[in-house]
Parts: structure tokens; sequence; C-alpha cells
């Protein structure tokens, strides 16, 4: 079997492919774009090659930029677009072909990459771990009622529903511009987001409201009159359902949810993608207003070099932690010296003994702050060495705010 690299002269097999492996046909491109695979770089997928020169397997990657905590850019490989002939599965194709890809995301010299799991027991062991999660919330208008705020806030942190904007309702194709430019705004400070390249807007690469597909979006200016936040949402017989609601702060949030739950003729709003812990549940009158559902999953990361993607977020405490950290899937090993001062991390090699040890999947999913050491020890994933290790791992890895993430590739 061959690992080979893709060209553009090779897509439609490559889609062909891919669509094979999971059952399925591609579907018809439309007018507009829409299909999600306008966005695929060519140059950064794989085939696996029988002896005979068939394609048995496919993956491939995309160039984004994570945003860690400390409202920091890095650029993150997300891979995507794997799959394996239903003939050539339990073969070792798979496992050869996410090996070659990364070796080859370490000789790009990228320190992470990141996935979204179809199977949850697959990626750990080439050592992925989940680091976001995501929800859906379910609202019946007739308990959809936000109380007044009752604190008065402060000028750094105004009281969620104290907006001075306004709303604008507009259709998907009049606005892209718009939701392009919002988007990014937003994904520069949210721990987790994931940048969306011009080209998927441009060519619709993508789920709602990316792709074109007919929507209605409720668009919020500030008192100036620019855009600072949107809902793109449809309405399907008596439910009003919200894509992403993507803003800069809580106020403009608590503004777009009043707007869609305020929607006539629609008897439950349902928000997908909706970001755990928001304060939005805690605002209804009605606490048990807001139904969970849907718990589950989004964003995966893996480091390709430990060091380097410890030093490159951000820190909130000072601190010092020895990590022993076990890669099984490359064969590696290594123990670190973790030393934070100043909201900046040293990261070397040390002989100490260590205060964790852990795999390097739960590495990737404490990385962006949005799991516990504490409850990865708690669940027997981590070993902490010595009392007060988890609780100080805690304090050290926690974010300025949860980590979330909407995009899809």
């Amino acid at each position: 079997m061959e690992i080979r690299p893709t060209t553009d002269d090779d897509l439609g097999v490559f889609v062909d492919t891919l669509h094979a492996a999971f059952g399925r046909f591609p579907e018809t491109p439309t007018e507009d774009g829409g299909v999600w695979w306008s966005a695929l770089e060519m140059d950064r997928n794989l085939f696996a090659m029988t002896a005979g020169g068939r394609p048995v397997g496919t993956a491939g990657a995309y160039s984004f930029e994570l945003t860690l905590p400390g409202e920091i850019l890095v650029p993150a490989s997300g891979v995507t677009a794997v799959g394996v002939l239903p003939s050539h599965r339990r073969q070792g194709v798979l496992s050869s072909m996410m090996r070659h890809q990364l070796t080859e995301l370490r000789d790009r010299g990228e320190f992470l990459s990141v996935l979204l799991a179809s199977e949850a027991l697959i990626y750990r062991r080439f050592g992925y771990g989940p680091a976001t999660y995501t929800q859906r919330l379910t609202v019946p208008r007739h308990r959809a009622a936000l109380a007044l705020p009752r604190a008065r806030g402060t000028d750094d942190a105004p009281v969620s529903g104290s907006d001075t904007g306004t709303i604008e309702l507009l259709r998907r194709a009049e606005c892209g511009k718009i939701l392009e430019e919002v988007y990014d705004r937003y994904r520069r400070t949210q721990p987790g987001a994931l940048s969306r390249p011009h080209r998927w807007w441009a060519s619709g690469a993508g789920q709602p409201p990316v792709a074109p597909a007919p929507r209605y979006v409720a668009v919020h200016r500030d008192a100036d009159g620019v855009p600072d936040g949107y809902a793109s949402y449809a309405v399907d017989g008596d439910t009003l359902t919200v894509d992403e609601t993507v803003v800069t702060d809580d106020a403009v949030f608590t503004a777009l949810a009043r707007f869609v739950l305020g929607h006539d003729l629609v008897t439950q709003v349902v928000f997908k993608h909706f970001p755990p812990e928001h304060p939005l549940r805690w605002q209804f009158a009605d606490f048990r207003a807001g139904q969970v559902s849907g718990d589950t999953d989004w964003l995966w990361v893996r480091l390709l070099d430990v060091p380097r993607a410890l030093t490159a977020r951000g820190w909130f405490m000072d601190g010092e932690l020895v990590l022993d950290v076990d890669d099984p899937f490359l064969g590696e090993q290594g123990r670190y010296l973790l030393t934070v001062r100043d909201s900046k991390a040293d990261c070397v090699a040390t002989d100490r003994e260590p205060d964790l040890s852990l795999d390097v999947s739960d590495l990737g999913s404490v990385y962006l702050g949005g799991t516990a050491p504490s409850t990865l020890v708690r669940a027997g994933r981590i070993r902490a060495h010595r009392p007060g290790a988890a609780n100080l791992a805690d304090a050290l890895f926690r974010a300025e705010r949860p980590p979330h993430c909407l995009h899809w590739f």
C-alpha cells in the first residue's frame, strides 16, 4: 500500500472515494456553490493506494487559525475527509494514513491539529482528545420571558440585556460580507474558535450560514451602526431553529435571543451549537424554560510538539508542573517542566519526578481549558503523583472563559 499526496486533478476521484467509504453519493453542486468539498486544499490531502493503483482511503487537512486562551492565534491543521472503503477496513489503512499525516504536519513545522470526530472511539488512539463541547437549547415560547437584570454592572462588564443597539432583519444572500466580518471579530477573542477563510464564505462550503441555503439573519448593530452580532435562523412548521449566534459580547447575545424568542407563529425556538455555561438560561424568568439536549463533544485537539504548544497559549496564574506525557501512537514519551510566570510559560525536558502522568490525547483535552485535569484524574485517565497536583493543574490550565467552536469542517 502506498500513501501519496493528491493534486487538483484528483478532486473528483477523492470526493467519490470518500463518499463510497461512507456509503453515500456526492450531492449535486448548486449554481452558487455550497458543496463542502469546494474548500478542500488538494495539496494537503492524501490517498491510500493499493499495489494496483486503486485509491481505497482518503485523508485531508485544512489550513486554519485556532484561538488559544489569552486571545492568541496560532496555525492549526483541520483534519477532515478521513475514510476507508469498507472492503479495506481493519487492514491498517487508516493507521498508516494517520501516521503519515501526523509526520507530514510536523515536517511543515506545525505543533497542533484539530478535527471533528465522526466516532469517538477512533481518534483517541491517534492522540486526539475532545477539547470543546456544544449542546442544543430548546425553549418553548410560552415560557421564554426574560427577567429584568438585577445587577447594575460596570463599565468593563455591562449587564446582559442593557443593549443600546438595533437589529435589522436580512436574508442570507444580502449579508455575506457582514457575516464574514462579524464572525472574524468574534473568533479572534473566543478560545477554541477556528477561522473561516474567505474561500469558505465565497464558495458556500459548509453548513448554514456559510452555505448559501435560504436563511433569515438578524444582524445586530451597535450604537454607531457597526454590525457586532448575528443570528442565522429558519422556520420549519412551528419551530424556529437558530443555526448559530455569533456576538462580540453578552448584551448582544441577549438582544438577539430576545428577538428570535419573540417570533410570531412558532411554539418553540431551538438554539443549535449553544455554548455550555452560557448565562442565557439564568436570564429566563422560568429557570426551567431552557431544555438542554444533544450535549456532545465538538473540537478535538492533538498536540504534535508539547513544549511549543504549551508555550504558545496564554496563562492566568503562576505555577509549575512536571508532566509525563505518553504518545503511544507515535511511540514517544517525554517529561516536561512547565513553568508559568507573568502569563508566559516555559516548557523544557526534565528528569524531575512527575506531578501528573497523562496520555497526549488527555493533554489535548485540557489544553484549551474546557476540560478540568481533576476530572480526568477522577476518571482514572490522568495519574496525579502528589496531593494538590490536580487542583494546581485545574488553576493553571483554565481559560478566561470556556472554549467553544462553531465551525463545521
